[in-house]
C-alpha cells in the first residue's frame, strides 16, 4: 500500500500555469510507477501523464507540449508542471500509482493507489 498526498492545486486564468506535487510512501517492494488523473463533473477519469522507476514518460495528446511529469526520487515526490493552462484543463486531479505494473500507463486499472484529489479550476 502506497501513501499519496496531493498539493498544489488552485485556480488559474487561462495560459496561465500551476504546479501539482504528489508526495508517496515507498514501495516496500516492487518498483513504482506513478501517474496523474483527472475527472471532471459528469465525465470519466483519464489519464494526463505517467512515468515509471526508469523515468520513461507518457502523455495524453491533450496534454502534450503543456503538461510535464517529473519525479524526485530521492524525495519520493510527483510533479506535474502544468503550462498554457485552457478552461477544459480544469479537474480534479488525483495522484497514482503502482508497486508492481512496471508502466508509465494511462489506464486507470494499471494503479492500486490514489489520492484524495486536488482541484484545478481554469477560468476563461
Amino acid at each position: 500500500q502506497v501513501q499519496l498526498v496531493e498539493s498544489g492545486g488552485g485556480s488559474v486564468q487561462a495560459g496561465g500555469s500551476l504546479r501539482l506535487s504528489c508526495i508517496a510512501s515507498v514501495c516496500t517492494y516492487g518498483r513504482i510507477s506513478m501517474g496523474w488523473f483527472r475527472q471532471a463533473p459528469g465525465k470519466e477519469r483519464e489519464g494526463v501523464a505517467a512515468i515509471d522507476s526508469a523515468g520513461t514518460t507518457n502523455y495524453a495528446d491533450s496534454v502534450k507540449g503543456r503538461f510535464t511529469i517529473s519525479r524526485d526520487n530521492a524525495k519520493n515526490i510527483l510533479y506535474l508542471q502544468m503550462d498554457s493552462l485552457k478552461p477544459e484543463d480544469s479537474a480534479m486531479y488525483y495522484c497514482a500509482a503502482d508497486c508492481f505494473n512496471g508502466w508509465a500507463g494511462l489506464s486507470a486499472l494499471l494503479y492500486t493507489n490514489w489520492g484524495q484529489g486536488t482541484q484545478v479550476i481554469v477560468a476563461s
